[in-house]
């Protein structure tokens, strides 16, 4: 009998094979995951309580700073600066849910424009895609522009730098004397029952947040908008520096600012990450620092609202775990935050995750501070949330059973995604 040989299309109808069934598994892992979860938050839903403090100021140079960890008393004080703006509102953000805390920053910000602020505002289209289509379109009116950032993104397929990456970005300034930057979003979730972290500027560091938004503003306007100009350049402030993403650009340095600190750490390094999906770079750089000596803590989300990315990242707890690293798991809340304190001398507080949709994908924006007084805020805070947490031992992870460890190596290639 004569033996037919394989031809070159067997092996292309065998390769689409295998890839759609590996597909196949993974997809049915992430659904099994976020099933599970979700029959687990019916079962004991999370409180959405936790511990938090009052909003901490602190004095960087010509800056006064304002550290919030609790969203009410955040979005009060953003709400008293939009009331009070007389000349300029820029007003940048991934997500504003069409509930009455967003609703009320709807009011507040056409009410501005009404009084004669020029009021510029700029929504992430894919942020808000699950809200209200009608929320996000502001009245035309004198004094009010508004930019929704493009919802199709097609440079990952085109190659063209202008259309790659998402706005997940959070700024808002007003005047040019005052300004916020940090995780948080906008909307009652927020605000009351996710731990987050953002700071207000007054001074001359407001400038940053300014130049950030006038960038994506002009890069996105619609045709007839105006174009913005930057007003003067500050002198050189080397204890306040934002740090910015810009896909548009081909530009990533929050990974090496992150990457860098931890390099030059030599007492402790203390991170709070809502999505912690390190690269290798990062991983080899937390397993020296733990190795030399290094206190090393990372507090993530025990249960994020991404479960899969959770389990993601799990196959990364050993590899820190076996080096010293220690991790803690925030219960009862999803934390949000995006910070890292080192050394007692350098913060990072921002949008930015340690993940690859932060690292290489998105607009992202981070201010990087040195200064021992900022810092030992960021750490009092870091404290509270340890109190609010349990640590994850080496004993108890590798205790987990067979069918976990198989789920997290079916999930684990898709990492590079997220």
């Amino acid at each position: 009998m004569r033996v037919r040989k394989p031809r070159k299309k067997d092996f292309v109808r065998a390769a689409k094979w295998t890839t759609a069934g590996a597909l196949a598994v993974q997809a049915g892992a992430v659904a099994s995951v976020v099933a599970i979860d979700k029959a687990r938050q019916h079962r004991t839903p999370p409180s959405g309580r936790f511990p938090h403090m009052p909003p901490i100021s602190t004095q960087v140079d010509d800056n006064a700073m304002r550290i919030y960890t609790y969203g009410r008393d955040l979005y009060e004080d953003m709400l008293d600066d939009i009331r009070s703006a007389k000349e300029r509102i820029y007003f940048e953000c991934f997500i504003v849910r069409a509930d009455e805390t967003g609703q009320e920053f709807r009011e507040a910000l056409i009410d501005a424009a009404q009084r004669g602020v020029e009021t510029y505002i700029v929504l992430d289209t894919w942020g808000n895609i699950n809200q209200n289509p009608f929320f996000r379109h502001f009245p035309k009116m004198p004094h009010l522009h508004v930019t929704l950032f493009p919802f199709v993104r097609l440079g990952i397929f085109t190659q063209r730098a202008h259309d790659k990456g998402r706005d997940h970005r959070k700024i808002l300034a007003v005047d040019g004397k005052v300004g916020y930057v940090g995780g948080y979003n906008i909307g009652t979730l927020f605000a009351e029952h996710w731990r987050d972290t953002h700071v207000r500027i007054e001074g001359p560091a407001v400038w940053g947040l300014e130049q950030a938004f006038v960038s994506m503003w002009n890069s996105y306007r619609k045709d007839k908008s105006q174009s913005l100009t930057i007003e003067g350049i500050p002198e050189w402030d080397a204890k306040v520096r934002t740090v910015l993403n810009m896909p548009s650009q081909g530009v990533y340095p929050i990974a090496s600012t992150y990457l860098d600190a931890m390099n030059r750490a030599s007492e402790r390094a203390w991170i709070t990450m809502a999505y912690f999906l390190p690269d290798e770079a990062m991983l080899r750089a937390l397993k020296r620092a733990a190795r030399r000596g290094v206190d090393v803590r990372v507090l993530i989300p025990e249960y994020s609202n991404h479960i899969y990315v959770d389990w993601a990242s799990r196959p990364h707890y050993k590899y820190l775990l076996d080096a010293g690293v220690r991790i803690f798991l925030f219960e009862e809340a999803m934390v949000h935050a995006k910070t890292m304190t080192v050394d007692g001398k350098w913060s990072t507080v921002g949008t930015a995750n340690i993940d690859r949709l932060s690292r290489r994908g998105n607009f992202e924006i981070n201010l990087e501070i040195y200064d021992d007084g900022f810092a030992q805020a960021m750490e009092s805070v870091f404290e509270v949330d340890m109190g609010n947490s349990r640590e994850l031992s080496l004993e108890e992870w590798e205790q987990r059973g067979t069918l976990a460890r198989v789920t997290e190596k079916i999930i684990q290639p898709l990492s590079p995604l997220l």
